[in-house]
């Protein structure tokens, strides 16, 4: 069994690279610099972007996985329904989040600055870290269908709320999502092929959960023959 001071040492060091990304972010919201993508030659009201930096699949991605990772940093072995919902919402949303910047999004970006130390953060090293110190350090097993079932209502929520407010206040987050744009048609299509996505990351989450927590197990029965 890995050292569970090690693992708090990881999960502190995730939870601490989030909360350094988001509040260094937030001051550059509230000066005027943008999150992720500008939306239009004019910044939006200051009221306006404070309300627009939370709206974003990224933030609040992160926000989960440091949550879940702070969690940790204090009992490594953490577990409780509540629990496993949050760490494993938090590690599908970091894992879409890295995968579909690296994907769709890297080349529509041209930050400066801290905001591109925010933007490694965000889409480079929490992603990392996540992702291994889930694999290094688990908690396992904690994963099952009824978990994975309810830690898909948060990015479903996400995506509601996300056009039904883009359709009020003409602004969406991200252009594969922006109605403006594309038309609903075009974007409710690519709005089901990132709920594929999610499914198929958590479907992994969980079948790697099972079997990694199973391997676990079976070295521990060795280590004590």
């Amino acid at each position: 069994m890995r050292s569970k001071a090690a693992a708090r040492g990881w999960h502190l060091v995730t939870a601490l690279v989030i909360a350094a990304s988001l509040v260094t972010q937030l001051v550059l919201v509230i000066q005027g610099t943008n999150v992720l993508i500008e939306d239009g030659a004019d910044p939006p009201s200051r009221a306006m972007r404070l309300v627009n930096y939370p709206s974003y699949f990224t933030v609040q991605s992160n926000i989960l996985l440091g949550i879940g990772a702070a969690i940790l940093a204090v009992r490594p072995d953490a577990d409780g329904r509540a629990f496993r919902v949050l760490r494993l919402a938090g590690l599908i949303g970091i894992t879409v989040t890295g995968v579909v910047y690296v994907t769709l999004l890297r080349g529509e970006v041209n930050l400066d600055g801290a905001a591109v130390l925010t933007n490694i953060g965000f889409h480079y090293l929490s992603p990392l870290l996540g992702v291994i110190g889930w694999l290094l350090y688990g908690p396992r097993p904690r994963f099952g269908r009824d978990v994975l079932l309810a830690s898909l209502i948060w990015p479903v929520a996400w995506l509601i709320y996300t056009l039904v407010r883009g359709e009020l206040v003409d602004w969406y987050p991200y252009p594969f999502i922006d109605v403006s744009e594309l038309g609903y048609g075009r974007t409710l299509l690519n709005s089901a092929g990132i709920t594929v996505l999610l499914l198929g990351v958590g479907w992994l989450f969980v079948v790697g959960d099972r079997r990694l927590g199973d391997r676990a197990g079976s070295d521990d029965v060795a280590r004590t023959r």
